[in-house]
């Protein structure tokens, strides 16, 4: 069995080919609340950032993958391992399918499951977070149904177009090790 390859998607390591794509998605203002982003990337730095995307999960402290149907190469999304600590064996996890065309497919849950299997196969991780805006119930949804569970609120914790907004704390723990 390969390990980032589903029934319908497979998850591979960012090329220097996903500049438009990275570009896009990093600049859609629609997700910024999500990615906690405030300002736009230059091509420039997405460049950069993608002749650096070699580096080793141990080095970087993070894992950014593509989301491929099955026998294409473009990208439909994103998924990220972020603040890894080997140390405390955790990391966070975020994920992203772009343009509505490709949601709601079970893209997402295919992409979710392939990762969270990679990260307690082979990077033997203890646990997986994820922070989600309370109001992101798609995300809160997909999470749970792997298990995930609500830990915590942090009040007030998101300002999005003048508003306030609490971000829930969601935790998976792998029982297996």
């Amino acid at each position: 069995m390969i390990t980032l390859k589903g029934n319908n998607i497979h998850l591979r390591a960012l090329e220097p080919e996903d500049l438009e794509f990275v570009f896009t998605i990093e600049n859609d203002e629609s997700i910024w609340e999500v990615s906690n982003t405030q300002t736009p990337y230059s091509r420039y730095l997405i460049k950069q950032y993608l002749e650096n995307a070699h580096q080793d999960i141990y080095e970087a402290k993070q894992l950014r993958l593509a989301i491929c149907k099955n026998n294409v190469a473009k990208p439909i999304g994103l998924i990220d391992l972020f603040d890894f600590d080997p140390k405390n064996n955790r990391a966070g996890i975020g994920i992203v399918i772009n343009e509505s065309e490709n949601r709601n497919q079970g893209s997402g849950k295919e992409a979710l499951s392939l990762l969270i299997n990679y990260c307690f196969s082979k990077l033997n991780l203890h646990q997986l977070y994820a922070n989600i805006g309370s109001k992101n119930e798609p995300s809160s949804t997909l999470f749970t149904k792997f298990g995930f569970q609500k830990i915590g609120t942090k009040k007030d914790w998101n300002f999005h177009q003048g508003k306030y907004y609490d971000e829930n704390l969601f935790q998976l723990i792998n029982n297996n090790i």
